[in-house]
């Protein structure tokens, strides 16, 4: 079985949520970083005389899988990627601490721990 192309199936399901109204003055925006594998969809503008600012949903690509790091939808961005073929192990519940995670039927998200090497010129 060929493997999906997570940033298209991301990309398709977050679409719809970039054309919501949330009311006069409010704006909402779908960012995407396809090279880095960073999407959000954002609310921006004025309520009154308050800003409206902050993420709805924030998704990253990573290591293969797919990282919901925040997810402020009623139906439930997981189960979206599911239903479009995504294998719940390559779902990982970022939003919860990675002891919670292997709790849950989605992926467990192991990340790339490389040595951290010192920037050259910089003196400590």
């Amino acid at each position: 079985m060929e493997k999906l192309n997570y940033y298209n199936v991301v990309e398709k399901i977050l679409q719809p949520y970039a054309t919501t109204t949330v009311g006069e003055g409010t704006e909402v925006e779908l960012i995407a970083d396809r090279a880095n594998g960073h999407y959000l969809i954002m609310f921006v503008g004025w309520r009154d005389e308050a800003q409206v600012y902050g993420s709805l949903i924030h998704i990253d690509i990573k290591n293969n899988q797919i990282w919901i790091q925040r997810d402020g939808t009623q139906e439930g961005i997981s189960q979206q990627l599911v239903e479009a073929g995504v294998p719940k192990s390559d779902i990982v519940l970022g939003y919860r601490s990675p002891f919670v995670r292997q709790f849950t039927e989605f992926g467990v998200g192991v990340e790339n721990k490389s040595e951290v090497k010192p920037l050259e010129g910089v003196r400590g």
